[in-house]
């Protein structure tokens, strides 16, 4: 019976590891095609100015779109990946049992923090959905998706961090680097 829980829970972690993990790849590929296609932009916005002495205007609303794309997805991926901000300083210096119940409380301030993103980022985004972005001429609620998208991230990524905390199989290290 013992063997068959360490199994049941042995595979519960290697589908939480793996299909975060394919999250956090698909973010990661998001993000690098929405930096170079910022980067093109503005190397069009220059080009533009410059050369052919007409400033495309639409290149800024749509580069601050994908610099929100970018950051709230990378924000989503470091809770994943314990990479985020975090002061452990406490945590680092306590026994490993308050060490725990800190880890778990921090998890859990986490998902509702990513909860309350989700959302009160799903609220705005409809209630600004049907504006349009001057320029572009794309829904307004485009700019607060990203949030909505990073609280999803943030409360998944939190759970299964308690998930796998509850089954002892939290591998996260604190660095104080």
């Amino acid at each position: 019976m013992l063997m068959n829980n360490q199994s049941k829970e042995n595979a519960v972690v290697t589908v939480i590891d793996k299909l975060f993990g394919a999250i956090v790849a698909l973010c990661r590929v998001i993000s690098g095609v929405a930096l170079v296609a910022m980067t093109l932009l503005l190397g069009y916005q220059v080009f533009g100015r410059y050369v052919l002495n007409d400033t495309p205007t639409w290149v800024d609303p749509l580069s601050l779109l994908l610099v929100i794309l970018i950051a709230f997805l990378g924000a989503g991926i470091g809770v994943w990946e314990n990479t985020h901000l975090s002061v452990v300083i406490l945590r680092t210096s306590v026994p490993k049992r308050i060490r725990t119940v800190l880890v778990f409380l921090t998890d859990l301030m986490m998902a509702v923090f990513g909860g309350l993103m989700l959302w009160y980022g799903g609220l705005l985004t409809m209630f600004k959905w049907n504006t349009l972005i001057p320029m572009i001429q794309w829904p307004e609620g485009m700019r607060s998706l990203p949030l909505t998208i990073c609280g999803g991230l943030i409360l998944l990524f939190s759970l299964g961090h308690l998930v796998k905390l509850f089954l002892g199989r939290d591998t996260r290290v604190d660095s104080i680097e």
